[in-house]
């Protein structure tokens, strides 16, 4: 073959391979993985250690992840002593740790799942003192597993008993409360002074599910909750928590009692009272108190040394009343204000007039 010939079969080669167009790089298969998931934590509750934890929505190379299908959660127990055990992917499990569950995300019972939080109650063979180590693995639907999720280490504690005779006493749109710590935990050691927090509750009413109110946990044992509606009834119960060795143990929740806040500020009495008198009447007139919620106006009448006596009412904006049955001689007015809450609140009377009836 002449140089030439070399040449030309060279150059048509290059032009095939250009004009077959450039493809991009393959995707190594590891960044395709589902990304494990996060924010994974535990506590101890209700006889059980709950694992949470948010689920991934991308993989390992960012790109959108809409298949997810498992979470598989692993355990390790031991002793609590020195680091816990490894956690590596491998022929997809993870040796030295046992699967105790897989989380379907189309049917994830038992698993809870509140927004992109899940929670799941693990039961198993929990024994008090054991050091419980998690670790999750994600799975989507070609059945690709992702890296172990970070190790999670729950040391199963006794959670405190519920917090003992607990009271409320209603205030103005607020309801204060108080309770008596726990002596024991529920292991029946007692429970160490000064150990514990708690957590205030509350529901509409004795049947709906009890929600937190406090923001964090609190170490003192009262709490007033405000901001409330007034006339309105609202049940409360709290919890003590206890922490130790690094891990959380929430207590039952105590009896629910019930207070309904109500409206305790009276309004402004009324002011600049004047009398008209006539025969067989008296005619009264005033100025109206200042305070939006005012549903009555209530007038009193008594004689030169008597006590008074409420006789009437108006209601706004009226501010006008007539007496039709004023005794004839001296006779002393006064008018108060009553606003409308369920109870109301009478206002201190107003300025005091004194008229002679013909």
């Amino acid at each position: 073959m002449t140089r030439q010939v070399a040449v030309a079969l060279l150059a048509l080669a290059l032009v095939a391979v250009a004009g077959c167009g450039r493809k991009a790089a393959p995707v190594a298969p590891e960044r395709r993985l589902p990304q494990p998931v996060a924010e994974l934590t535990g506590l101890v509750r209700d006889g059980a250690i709950v694992v949470s934890w948010r689920n991934p929505n991308r993989r390992v190379d960012n790109t959108p992840l809409r298949d997810l299908t498992q979470v598989r959660v692993y355990r390790a127990e031991d002793g609590g002593a020195g680091d816990p055990r490894p956690a590596l992917l491998a022929r997809g499990r993870v040796p030295g740790y046992t699967e105790i569950a897989a989380v379907r995300m189309a049917e994830p019972g038992p698993a809870v799942v509140q927004g992109s939080r899940v929670s799941l109650a693990d039961r198993q063979g929990l024994a008090y003192g054991r050091r419980y180590t998690y670790v999750l693995v994600t799975a989507d639907s070609l059945g690709r597993l992702s890296p172990p999720s970070r190790r999670l280490s729950v040391t199963y504690i006794a959670p405190p008993e519920a917090p003992r005779q607990l009271r409320a006493e209603a205030g103005e749109r607020s309801a204060r409360l108080g309770w008596e710590p726990p002596q024991t935990l529920l292991d029946g050691t007692p429970a160490a002074p000064g150990s514990l927090a708690y957590e205030v509750l509350r529901a509409p009413d004795a049947e709906s599910p009890l929600v937190v109110v406090t923001r964090t946990w609190i170490t003192e044992t009262r709490y007033t909750d405000a901001n409330l509606e007034n006339d309105r009834a609202y049940h409360y119960a709290v919890r003590a928590v206890r922490t130790e060795t690094g891990t959380t143990a929430v207590g039952s929740a105590s009896a629910r009692v019930a207070v309904t806040p109500r409206d305790m500020t009276a309004p402004s009495p009324p002011r600049n009272l004047v009398a008209i008198p006539s025969e067989g009447a008296v005619r009264l007139a005033w100025d109206a108190s200042p305070e939006p919620d005012v549903g009555a106006y209530v007038v009193y009448r008594a004689d030169a040394r008597g006590v008074f006596v409420r006789i009437g009412s108006t209601r706004p904006p009226t501010t006008v009343f007539v007496d039709r049955e004023a005794p004839r001689g001296t006779q002393r007015y006064a008018v108060t204000a009553e606003d409308s809450a369920a109870r109301p609140n009478e206002s201190p009377r107003s300025n005091e007039v004194s008229v002679a009836v013909p």
